[in-house]
């Protein structure tokens, strides 16, 4: 195989995870993180009308998806405020994981084309672009909340392929911490890593992979 583009998630893979705070916050109000996850964030694995998934392909605008997901947790007996897991997100002292930023200008430095595939909204988008120097790290950036596309939809993947160049699928390799959108990678076609909460473990399944490539 010949590896010539890597593409990343934001959060999880460059910053925690925000599964992680979701967890935290269920907890905080007596919700298993199934539940919490099912009303905060949908069926992650899938592509619906969830308000945080319309939200995330920028059909709705982030107020009224916290109001829609308040209500859907109410109908459960469980209040969970969106906002609070989103200061949960900007209080975490873990940061941007220098070691995953390093090591994507590595990549771009050895010839390798760089992407980002992001599921965001648009309200989020310049907080997040300015916690990395996005220019200087990718060749091509997918926000979900920019194309009306979202992960797991096999079509937001075909898209950052495309901006990079037309890079056969095969050729390349997704990096995302949520399992769902990595086996929607590995369904297109390309290469899948997960990315756990200690990165390290993830960068090393990569320097594998590239290390077993045909040299490009």
């Amino acid at each position: 195989m010949t590896i010539e583009a890597i593409v990343f998630d934001f959060g999880g893979v460059f910053t925690p995870s925000p599964f992680d705070a979701l967890r935290a916050v269920g907890e905080e109000v007596g919700a298993t993180f199934e539940d919490a996850l099912d009303i905060v964030f949908g069926p992650y694995d899938r592509d619906t009308d969830h308000p945080w998934h319309r939200c995330e392909r920028g059909e709705l605008d982030l107020e009224t998806a916290r109001a829609e997901i308040r209500a859907l947790g109410s109908a459960r007996g469980l209040e969970i405020e969106l906002y609070d897991l989103l200061k949960y997100l900007a209080s975490d002292d873990g940061g941007v994981r220098t070691a995953v930023v390093e090591r994507t200008r590595r990549l771009r430095e050895q010839g390798y084309l760089t992407g980002l595939v992001t599921n965001n909204v648009a309200e989020f988008r310049e907080y997040w672009r300015a916690m990395l120097p996005v220019d200087e790290l990718f060749h091509a950036v997918v926000d979900s909340s920019e194309v009306g596309l979202r992960k797991p939809d096999p079509a937001i993947y075909e898209l950052a392929l495309a901006r990079l160049g037309g890079v056969a699928p095969e050729r390349a390799v997704f990096l995302d911490d949520y399992p769902g959108n990595v086996e929607a990678a590995r369904r297109v076609g390309m290469h899948g890593v997960v990315v756990g909460s200690d990165p390290a473990g993830a960068l090393a399944e990569l320097e594998s992979l590239l290390d077993a490539a045909t040299p490009r």
